[in-house]
Parts: C-alpha cells; sequence; structure tokens
C-alpha cells in the first residue's frame, strides 16, 4: 500500500549536493593531472602510441 514519503530537509539535500560537487571536483582534478602528464612527456604508468610519421609508413 502506498505511504507518503518524509520530506527530505534542505539542509540533508545540499549535504548530499555538497559531497557529490566535490567528487565530481576530485575526478576533474585527476583528469588534469593525468592529461598534463601525458602532454609533458613524462608518463610512465599509461600506453600513449605516438603517430607514425609518414616515412614509417612506406616501408
Amino acid at each position: 500500500m502506498a505511504v507518503p514519503k518524509k520530506k527530505t530537509s534542505k539542509a540533508r539535500s545540499r549535504r548530499r549536493y555538497a559531497v557529490w560537487l566535490g567528487k565530481a571536483k576530485l575526478q576533474a582534478q585527476r583528469a588534469m593531472t593525468i592529461g598534463r602528464s601525458i602532454l609533458s612527456g613524462r608518463n610512465t604508468g599509461f600506453y600513449y602510441p605516438k603517430a607514425k610519421s609518414e616515412e614509417e609508413e612506406g616501408e
């Protein structure tokens, strides 16, 4: 049987939203760090294939 649900307080919903934003911020920060590492060429833990030059393709 259907029962009315209790209303979620503003404090609780804002707290959940803040946690969600914090997780998103952390993931964005990690993505930027990985991107900078790949572009700088100092990466050691990622597979990043180099583009083939025209000379290598002809052989």
